[in-house]
């Protein structure tokens, strides 16, 4: 069918300048509609060409359990807050990747409204995991520093740290399809492996250096392979065991608690390697 006979959308809600909801002709679907000025001036019922340049973005549910999701979001949440919700979600596809979980179009709008409700009523937002969220997850963290100044500007409340390390999370899950709880889960687990590290050595780590970033990111590649079942081949696996015994020691304990956390056995390639690495921390501290 050419551009010029295709019917245009119909707008359902406008849900600020820049996101509007409307109707596939052809399926009666609703979508999302993502570009600059879309909305403004625009009312329900409104005709949108199928093609107009303004659009940027589209996003459409595939799954009916989000789609049910996502009404009862619209009945429950601010407008204006799924909207802005919208928009972070458009910033990410663009910087990222536009392949994206679409539970993300529930998870976020839900969140961002009760963080501005708690901070609106004064109540501390506490995030015990931002300096490995800010490590581990460089680059969501810088979007959601601009997630934290879109919201600033919609809704005039200033967005601390720990929220926008929150926000990170949500911005990870969406690219990874890993909720957000297990996100958690795993930032929670690389803490406790750091925490096994100082414990048996009796060093404390200090978080803000770079020997511990390059430590965290490591743990958490190797979670992360071992989690997906990846070999990884560790040619010096033999020297490790013989040269550095402490280390690799250290790295079976290490390894041991990944198995009972995630319920699966730890190759033994992978624990040379964090013995290697556990080696040179042990080797920088003074």
């Amino acid at each position: 069918m050419s551009r010029e006979h295709e019917k245009p959308y119909a707008i359902t809600r406008v849900l600020n300048h820049n996101v509007v909801l409307v109707e596939e002709p052809e399926t009666k679907q609703e979508i999302v509609l993502f570009g600059k000025g879309i909305g403004f001036g625009a009312k329900p019922g409104n005709a949108i060409p199928a093609h107009d340049p303004r659009v940027e973005k589209r996003f459409r549910l595939e799954s009916e359990s989000h789609q049910k999701q996502y009404q009862t979001i619209l009945s429950q949440v601010d407008p204006a807050v799924v909207g802005i919700a919208e928009e972070i979600i458009a910033l990410v596809a663009s910087e990222i990747t536009p392949k994206l979980n679409e539970h993300v179009h529930v998870a976020l709008p839900d969140h961002i409204q009760f963080a501005i409700y708690r901070l609106k009523n004064g109540m501390e937002i506490i995030n015990p995991f931002l300096f490995e969220i800010q490590s581990l997850y460089a680059k969501e963290y810088a979007l959601a520093k601009r997630a934290a100044e879109m919201i600033k500007k919609a809704f005039g409340q200033d967005i601390p740290e720990s929220e926008i390390g929150f926000l990170a999370l949500h911005i990870h899950s969406a690219i990874s399809y890993m909720p957000v709880s297990k996100t958690v889960q795993f930032t929670n687990m690389i803490n406790e492996l750091v925490n096994i590290i100082e414990q048996k050595t009796g060093i404390t780590i200090e978080r803000s250096t770079v020997d511990y970033v390059r430590l965290i990111t490591h743990l958490r590649f190797a979670v992360d392979r071992i989690r997906q079942q990846k070999s990884i081949q560790n040619p010096l696996l033999d020297r490790v065991k013989t040269m550095i015994p402490e280390a690799y020691q250290l790295a079976s304990e290490l390894a041991a608690h990944i198995s009972s956390r995630l319920e699966m056995a730890v190759p033994e390639d992978e624990i040379g390697y964090m013995a290697m690495h556990v080696f040179r921390l042990l080797q920088q501290q003074p």
